[in-house]
């Protein structure tokens, strides 16, 4: 059965991912052999013994304490080798050996003798196989805790001290940590707080050192925080990083339950220098604050200080509601996004995949739709929830990978082969040889239908909807800020099963629906053929020249209309469906014709095929006249020194910039190019605006580290950029957004 040949094909497709045997891969245990000690009562030495033909990644380790009262500070991991890894982009790895300090935070009063090791890691074999992230424990003895005032208080003192000697004896020049980095927080709404560090001269802070917790206040949590770019430098310590002076303000989120605490106590981390040269250990500042009654209920809402709150963005705020962890609403809210995600291009290309498959069953009953359509979904949910777990913890989005011309071919060539089956030309089965195989595994028919479904949920997911959406991006960050994967995979799957829901209805109804075997069922298969054809098209608009997409179309549409009878005198005294069918033959023949002299003269547009001739027209109509510029006019780059280099010319001039991150696969990148993007409207409100595009239909490495920079996963995505050249991060938008709402966003971000 055609089913059947899917799976010979799928085993191609991964034959090669899995050439080797179990026997050897060392367990990760012992290909990453951690020995862990405490040095001087307040470092922990973590020493990774890796074996030959392995290596670890340098952004995957992080160390926790289970020990109550002990927590870490930021891990000094030395640097490692840069590459370009297979499966996260260029990062940088260690092979043999890595030793890993990792600074002892004690509180006030702790006593605990023994220090309770949670290290996580990640690192891959040479054979090309990539471990899970990998948690090792340990059980550390750990010696009295050293006299000091507050924690870190002996690194400042012998800090002051070196000050004192590089000063010319003048201890006093270098300022206790709460002095140099004064932390206030304030309260601005029921859901939300402002966390202020007062810089002092002299000082500054580091950004990706910034961290914050609750220590007391039962039933409240902390939510994603991202704190506002800063000064990019070039650091001595640190090498390229973004930094702090004089004052800086961030919005840190608080997820709270009923019933919640009002008085919280807050702790956070951070880590500075002073300019004469020397840097602070990581430290901690305690502070706490009270949510009162007259503070607003929402950050959306002016909170009592008259200070309006920022703007958070829709993916933020989804991924803030997932670390809210309450599992009944996470799975109730992604499968309601699903539900709304189901006639988009990301889902809706799956009806006729799903019908195909049904409706070239025989005895079909709605039975055996029902399982057909489910082993789809569930195929097609699991691949979506392995695929974005993957994307959240790597960085990479498993989905643009297969978005290239000899996969996507590959498919089209699957859809060509089930269409003409669907014609008639013959009945597509698998070699005899591996018939009688497959029979001697299970006797049952459906078994070769189950495993074709199964597979064509599979390679839909990855290949036909691979743009991204908000409550897609949400999950995502919440994995990637998180490490969760089991709560971010859960709200995938439920995100995923919304979307299959539809699917699993109308392939159950098919069992009823579909007319049972006659002469009336080759039409109706005929209709289906044609859709998968239609689908192919598609597809291939992905990876060819949009007029040689014309081209197909037209001739899809020309030899459709034939087929129906444009072309056919009517019999005298022919039906009222006859009728209709034929005239439905002319439309589709007009149609394709169109499309032929649009493809022909250029045209880009299956809606607007003699778009290139008009445009031609209104170019030379007027003797003198310029012609008018058809929607926005975007400034291609591909790198993020392109993007620094665009950023800083425009704020030299004083103008604000807009990004779009743009592939040819990506259905809703299209989409926005042909409607959004053409509004009036919308030109209007980006008149003043730099525009800048990143095509990333290649998903070079350098797109990645575009993309990763961002957090982001894929396309379609927008991000602004103020006249002063900071990026306006809560104002980023996610997903196909219509032109009235995409003008509004404008000007509330652009200040329009």
């Amino acid at each position: 059965m055609m089913n059947k040949l899917l799976a010979l094909i799928l085993l191609l497709f991964t034959s090669q991912a899995f050439a080797f045997t179990g026997d050897d891969l060392l367990e990760p245990e012992k290909a990453f052999a951690l020995e862990a000690s405490v040095q001087n009562g307040d470092t922990l030495v973590a020493e990774y013994r890796i074996a030959d033909g392995y290596y670890m990644y340098k952004d995957k380790f992080g160390f926790e304490s289970d020990t109550p009262g002990i927590s870490f500070g930021t891990p000094r991991i030395p640097d490692g080798t840069v590459k370009d890894d297979e499966f996260f982009g260029r990062v940088e790895t260690y092979r043999d050996h890595v030793r890993i300090e990792v600074p002892i935070q004690r509180e006030p009063g702790a006593g605990a003798t023994t220090l309770k090791l949670k290290a996580l890691s990640q690192g891959c074999a040479d054979i090309g196989v990539c471990y899970p992230p990998l948690t090792q424990l340990a059980s550390l003895d750990l010696p009295a805790a050293p006299t000091s005032s507050s924690r870190g208080n002996g690194a400042v003192n012998a800090l002051s001290q070196l000050a004192g000697d590089i000063g010319g004896g003048n201890a006093d020049e270098l300022l206790e940590p709460e002095k140099a980095f004064a932390l206030s927080v304030e309260p601005i709404s029921q859901n939300a707080v402002v966390a202020r560090y007062t810089i002092a001269e002299g000082y500054y802070l580091y950004r990706d050192k910034l961290s914050f917790r609750i220590k007391d206040g039962e039933g409240n949590r902390i939510g994603p925080v991202n704190p506002p770019e800063g000064e990019k430098v070039e650091d001595e310590f640190f090498g390229l990083t973004e930094t702090y002076r004089g004052e800086v303000e961030i919005l840190v989120p608080i997820l709270r339950e009923e019933g919640a605490s009002n008085r919280v106590t807050l702790e956070a981390d951070y880590q500075g220098c002073a300019d004469l040269g020397v840097c602070y250990p990581p430290l901690t500042q305690t502070v706490s604050f009270e949510f009162t009654s007259d503070l607003a209920a929402s950050v959306d809402i002016p909170a009592a200080t008259e200070r309006a709150a920022p703007p958070v963005s829709e993916q933020d705020r989804i991924a803030a509601q997932l670390a809210d962890g309450r599992l009944w609403l996470v799975v109730l809210a992604f499968f309601g996004f699903g539900l709304l995600l189901t006639f988009t291009p990301c889902v809706f290309p799956m009806i006729p995949i799903l019908s195909n498959i049904i409706i070239g069953q025989k005895n079909l009953t709605t039975r055996k739709a029902f399982f057909i359509s489910l082993i789809f979904v569930l195929a097609m949910a699991l691949t979506y929830t392995v695929a974005g777990v993957f994307a959240g913890l790597a960085g990479a989005n498993l989905q643009a990978a297969f978005q290239n011309p000899w996969i996507i071919g590959t498919f089209v060539v699957i859809f060509i082969a089930l269409s003409m089956s669907m014609f008639g030309f013959y009945d597509l089965q698998m070699p005899s040889a591996i018939q009688t195989k497959l029979s001697n595994i299970s006797n049952k028919q459906e078994g070769g239908t189950f495993i074709g479904a199964g597979i064509m949920g599979f390679l839909s997911a990855l290949i036909v909807g691979p743009c991204v959406t908000a409550p897609l991006v949400g999950a995502l960050l919440y994995i990637s800020q998180t490490g969760d994967a089991f709560l971010g995979g859960l709200a995938l799957f439920s995100l995923s099963m919304g979307m299959g829901t539809p699917l699993l209805i109308i392939g159950t109804a098919g069992g009823k629906i579909l007319p049972r075997a006659g002469g009336w069922m080759d039409p109706v298969k005929a209709v289906f053929g044609v859709a998968l054809l239609g689908m192919g098209i598609w597809l291939l608009e992905r990876v060819i020249p949009m007029p040689v997409a014309l081209f197909l179309w037209g001739a899809l549409l020309i030899v459709s209309g034939i087929y129906m009878g444009a072309l056919q005198s009517l019999a005298p005294g022919a039906s009222g469906w006859r009728n209709l069918w034929k005239g439905l033959g002319l439309v589709l023949l007009v149609w394709g014709v169109l499309l032929m002299i649009g493809s022909a003269s250029g045209g880009r547009d299956v809606f607007k095929p003699l778009s290139g001739i008009t445009s031609s027209v209104a170019v030379g109509g007027a003797a003198g006249t310029p012609a008018q510029a058809q929607g926005l006019q975007f400034r291609k780059i591909d790198s993020l020194a392109d993007l620094e280099r665009e950023v800083a010319s425009a704020s030299a001039a004083g103008q604000p910039v807009m990004l779009d991150f743009y592939a040819d696969w990506c259905v809703d990148c299209v989409r926005m190019e042909r409607t959004t993007f053409q509004d009036a409207g919308v030109i209007q409100a980006l008149s003043g605006a730099v525009l800048l595009k990143a095509d990333v239909t290649a998903n070079t490495s350098d797109h990645r580290d575009l993309m990763r920079h961002f957090s982001l996963f894929g396309p379609p995505a927008i991000v602004f950029y103020d006249a002063g050249g900071n990026e306006l991060r809560n104002h980023r938008i996610v997903g196909y957004t219509p032109a009235g709402r995409f003008t509004d966003h404008v000007n509330n971000a652009l200040g329009g």
